[in-house]
C-alpha cells in the first residue's frame, strides 16, 4: 500500500468480499449485525489502519439537498430527457440539480467533476463523453467514496451501479430489419471504438448478420468522430466502394441523417437502392423525407431510474452494490427502409 494513502470501506469490503454497507453499519457498531461478522471487519480495519473519511461523513451529516449531473451535450434531445428524469425524480424527493456538458472533451468531463465535487453536492450522475478512453477521474471518486451512478455512456471498469438500455439487441433489431428487407451488404456506421454503446451496437449488428449466415470478416464497420464532417466522409467512402453497400445502419440518428443528405446530394434513391436505419428516434427522424427508421429508447425513465437509485443509496434503502439496470428498445421501421426493391 502507498505511504500515506488512506484505506476506505470499499478496500475492507473487497479484502472481506462484504458489502461497503455492511463494513459501515459495523464500523458504526450495528446490532443488526451478527457478532462474529461485526468482529471479523472490526479487526480488519484495525490491522489495515482505517480512519474514517471526515469529510465524507461531514458531506454524509450535512446534505446539501444537491445531485449533479454531467452529460456530453445538453443540444441532444436523449440527453434532454435524461436530464428530465433526473430532475422530476430529484425535485419529487426534495432535491434540486446542478448540470454540467463535458460538450464530449476529456478534459471538461474531468473539470465539471471537480467543480460539482467542489460544491458539495451529495451524489454525481454521469454520462462519458466520446473522448473518455481513461478512468482515473471516476476511480478517484470512487476511492474518495462519492456516490456517482452512470447512465447511457458508461463504463464496466469502476465497479458502481450504472443505468443503459439494451443497446445490443436495439442494435440486432435494426439489422435484423434491413436483412428481412433483404439487405445483405449492410455498412454499420459506429463511433469511437472505445465507447461502451459503440461496442454493443456492434455486437447486435454482428449478432444479426451471423443468422444469416454472414461473417464477421463479410462485414462493413466503419468508424466515425460523430461530428458531421467524420460522417459525410464516410457516406462518401461507402458509395464509392465498387461491391457498394445496400443499406447503412448509422449508430445514432444524427449521423443517418448527415448520410441522408449525402445520399440526397447524389440522387441515390431511399430506400430503393440504399436502405437507411438510425438509432435514438431523435424528433427529426419522423420529419425527414424518407421518414427514418430507428430505435426508440427510453431517455426519461433511464434519468428516473438513475436518480432514484441514487437517492436511494444516500438515504441507506439499498446498498451501494454496485447494479446494472438495463431498459428495452423498439424498432420503429420507417420508410427509409420498407419496401426495398431487390
Amino acid at each position: 500500500m502507498k505511504r500515506g494513502h488512506q484505506v476506505t470501506m470499499k478496500e475492507i469490503a473487497k479484502k472481506l468480499n462484504v458489502s461497503v454497507s455492511t463494513v459501515s453499519r459495523a464500523l458504526k457498531d450495528s446490532p443488526e449485525l451478527h457478532p462474529d461478522t461485526k468482529k471479523r471487519i472490526v479487526e480488519m480495519a484495525k490491522s489495515m489502519n482505517y480512519q474514517p473519511n471526515l469529510l465524507a461523513q461531514s458531506l454524509r451529516i450535512s446534505r446539501s439537498k444537491v445531485l449533479g449531473v454531467i452529460v456530453p451535450e445538453l443540444t441532444s434531445h436523449f440527453f434532454s430527457s435524461n436530464i428530465s428524469g433526473i430532475q422530476d425524480t430529484a425535485y419529487k424527493r426534495g432535491y434540486n440539480v446542478m448540470i454540467c456538458q463535458s460538450n464530449e472533451s476529456y478534459v471538461q468531463e474531468i473539470s465539471n467533476i471537480r467543480v460539482l465535487v467542489a460544491s458539495q453536492v451529495d451524489g454525481l450522475l454521469i454520462s462519458l463523453s466520446r473522448e473518455t478512453k481513461s478512468y482515473q477521474h471516476l476511480q478517484d471518486l470512487y476511492d474518495r467514496e462519492i456516490p456517482f451512478i452512470m447512465f447511457d455512456r458508461v463504463t464496466e471498469e469502476i465497479p458502481v451501479s450504472r443505468v443503459t438500455v439494451d443497446d445490443e439487441h436495439g442494435a440486432y433489431q435494426v439489422t435484423h430489419h434491413l436483412l428481412e428487407q433483404g439487405c445483405r451488404k449492410i455498412a454499420f456506421i459506429s463511433g469511437p471504438q472505445d465507447l461502451y454503446i459503440s461496442k454493443k451496437r456492434k455486437g447486435g449488428y454482428l449478432k444479426a448478420l451471423a443468422e444469416y449466415g454472414i461473417s464477421e470478416a463479410e462485414s462493413r464497420v466503419y468508424i466515425s468522430d460523430l461530428n458531421q464532417e467524420s460522417n459525410r466522409q464516410i457516406a462518401y467512402k461507402i458509395l464509392e466502394e465498387e461491391n457498394r453497400a445496400d443499406a447503412i445502419f448509422a449508430m445514432i440518428d444524427p449521423v443517418a441523417v448527415d448520410v441522408m443528405l449525402v445520399l440526397k446530394e447524389k440522387g441515390i434513391r431511399i430506400p430503393e437502392e440504399i436502405a437507411l436505419a438510425g438509432f435514438t428516434n431523435n424528433p427529426t427522424s419522423s420529419v425527414v423525407e424518407p421518414s427514418l427508421t430507428t430505435v426508440s429508447q427510453p431517455g426519461y425513465e433511464m434519468g428516473q431510474i438513475a436518480a432514484n437509485h441514487l437517492l436511494d443509496q444516500l438515504d441507506e434503502i439499498v446498498s451501494d452494490e454496485p447494479k446494472s439496470f438495463v431498459l428495452g428498445t423498439t424498432l420503429i421501421a420507417r420508410n427509409s427502409t420498407l419496401k426495398i426493391k431487390i
